[in-house]
């Protein structure tokens, strides 16, 4: 019975152990509206990442933001983006950018702003982007 009650034990404090650092790599990634974009951009330290394929970057894009597009060398590609400031990361499709965003976390990245809704909202929003 003793030996069934430290088992017990080990596992609950190991399963608890687990799901804080979920919700810690959670909480490292806020999602921001629009008006919350506006507000950063105008700190200097803080990037816009666009994760856009090439032909939509050149068609429109947030103003100051860098396109590196997300595909299998994402990880790689990001190797020259300073990671010690925060980044702000957009795409269109929901899908894209939570993996960008996953990527970016897991290579170290401090502080990372989702874009609620992409670049989709941002014009629903009739911000100006640019060419």
């Amino acid at each position: 019975m003793k030996n069934i009650s430290y088992i017990l034990l080990i596992t609950v404090c190991f399963l608890f152990n687990s799901c804080k650092e979920t919700f810690a790599n959670e909480e490292d990634v806020q999602m921001i509206t629009p008006e919350e974009v506006e507000s950063l951009s105008k700190m200097d330290e803080v990037q816009t990442l666009d994760v856009l394929t090439s032909k939509e970057y050149k068609e429109e894009h947030l103003k100051n933001a860098q396109n590196i597009v997300y595909d299998e060398n994402f990880s790689h590609k990001i190797q020259e983006i300073d990671k010690s400031k925060p980044i702000i990361v957009y795409c269109n499709t929901k899908v894209e950018n939570e993996k960008s965003i996953q990527i970016l976390k897991d290579s170290g990245f401090v502080k990372v702003y989702d874009l609620k809704e992409g670049i989709s909202e941002w014009k629903l929003k009739e911000n100006k982007t640019e060419k």
